[in-house]
């Protein structure tokens, strides 16, 4: 089987400040076939999906530094920006902003603990057009 050409695959923006699972599930897009680039902070990153205009955009909703809730509110209220899907994940223990980040307009809010043996699956749903 050929590999795609850069401009065929799929590109995906992860945003994290943890190794872990951070690093683990830019290196799993990649090997599923994804174009990734990964970013530790929100800094300028609505005007970066302007540009780049990712299919997936997969962010740690414990970032420091930045309100992630506020900045995927702020994503869906961008009519060029609305195709992204949205996968945030967090500690199992954070209820409350798992809550929070369902409400401002993320597809899928998966535990650390169980993103990177569930991501096929949690793909495929935040990419599911409603």
């Amino acid at each position: 089987m050929d590999t795609p050409s850069p401009k065929a695959q799929p590109t995906a923006l992860v945003v994290h400040d943890r190794l872990m699972p951070g690093s683990a599930l830019a290196n799993r897009l990649v090997d599923r076939g994804w174009r990734v680039h990964s970013q530790s902070g929100v800094d300028r990153l609505l005007e970066w999906m302007r540009s780049y205009r990712p299919m997936l955009l997969v962010i740690q909703l414990d970032l420091r530094g930045g309100d992630v809730c506020r900045l995927i509110q702020d994503l869906r209220a961008d009519v060029g920006l609305t195709h992204i899907g949205i996968l945030a994940y967090g500690p199992l223990a954070s209820s409350r902003l798992r809550e929070s980040a369902i409400v401002a307009g993320a597809q899928v809010v998966a535990a650390d603990s169980s993103i990177l043996d569930q991501l096929p699956t949690l793909i495929e749903t935040a990419l599911a057009v409603d």
